[in-house]
């Protein structure tokens, strides 16, 4: 027999219970292990969790209250984890009820708007009904928005989402990411966008100590490894690197050990042109001398 209303809600829930039924923590242990630091980011998404939580505790008891918005913008430079955030958050909503599915249709504005008068709804709509039941992830998001160009029709775009957004906020979680100024300058042009946005979680940069952590967790993940040479060779690129324009965290980490392994192939292929044998710790090793090829060694940007 099951328990009445006040049956229910004079025995309470069990919070840790649900947190198990639901299988969060799985999800929030992943995040840890994909990604190094962004400890308020981390922090954000665990208090997301357990608002929604406790919103799935309140309907059981009988606490009637509005669905809460769960639409979100993502703030931050390239390669801070932006789109592996989205991600899980995906199947943290999935989990929790929110969504029915846990997919991320990821989009620009190439994606939404058109290039001629008619073009652009149709492609907004399809878009849309694609993420229904999801996660619409629509990066560099202010790109949407082009108030000098008066043929531009990322308003219509924008129309359109704001409409779903508000009528489907029980099946559809929409991201928006993008720099973190150029955002604002779209919120104040675009105010029925911002009143729409329920979580606001702002990337931070990755420290140089962290960047070295993800470059030898990237090369592990690749079966690479470094050495005691490699390694403080790899701390003085990172050191360098971030100096220089177009620096993208985790991103220019990934393009610089993809550029060394190039190197390493190359220099293995020199040895047995000139008739060395290949041992095995030889193909999985990064020499200094791959990396102190860059092009930021020499003082330019790569």
């Amino acid at each position: 027999m099951q328990p009445t209303g006040q049956e229910q809600s004079a025995q309470g829930v069990d919070l840790q219970a649900l947190l198990a039924e639901a299988r969060v923590n799985e999800v929030l242990e992943q995040l840890d292990a994909e990604l190094v630091g962004l400890a308020p980011v981390k922090q954000r998404v665990r208090e997301i969790s357990a608002f929604l939580l406790v919103a799935r505790a309140r309907e059981m008891l009988g606490i009637q209250s509005e669905t809460p918005s769960m639409h979100m913008c993502f703030t931050g430079n390239p390669g801070t984890g932006k789109t592996t955030v989205a991600t899980r958050m995906a199947d943290i909503l999935q989990r929790l009820g929110c969504i029915r599915r846990s997919s991320v249709v990821a989009v620009t504005r190439d994606d939404l708007v058109g290039q001629y008068i008619g073009h652009t709804a149709p492609k907004t709509k399809e878009v849309l009904k694609r993420a229904m039941g999801g996660v619409l992830f629509i990066d560099e998001a202010y790109y949407l928005y082009r108030p000098e160009n008066e043929r531009d029709y990322g308003q219509e775009a924008i129309e359109i989402l704001l409409q779903v957004m508000e009528a489907n906020s029980s099946d559809l979680v929409v991201i928006l990411a993008g720099y973190k100024e150029r955002m604002q300058t779209f919120f104040s042009a675009n105010p029925g966008v911002y009143s729409r946005i329920a979580h606001h979680i702002d990337f931070p940069d990755y420290s140089a100590a962290e960047l070295l952590q993800i470059a030898e967790i990237m090369a592990q993940r690749m079966r690479y490894r470094f050495d005691d040479e490699s390694r403080a060779t790899m701390q003085r690129y990172i050191q360098r690197r971030i100096r220089r324009p177009n620096f993208s965290n985790a991103r220019s980490i990934r393009n610089a050990l993809d550029r060394a392994r190039l190197r390493q192939a190359n220099r293995l292929f020199e040895c047995a042109a000139a008739g060395e044998r290949t041992r095995a710790e030889e193909l999985t090793l990064i020499h200094a001398q791959d990396l102190l090829a860059s092009r930021v060694f020499r003082g330019d940007a790569e």
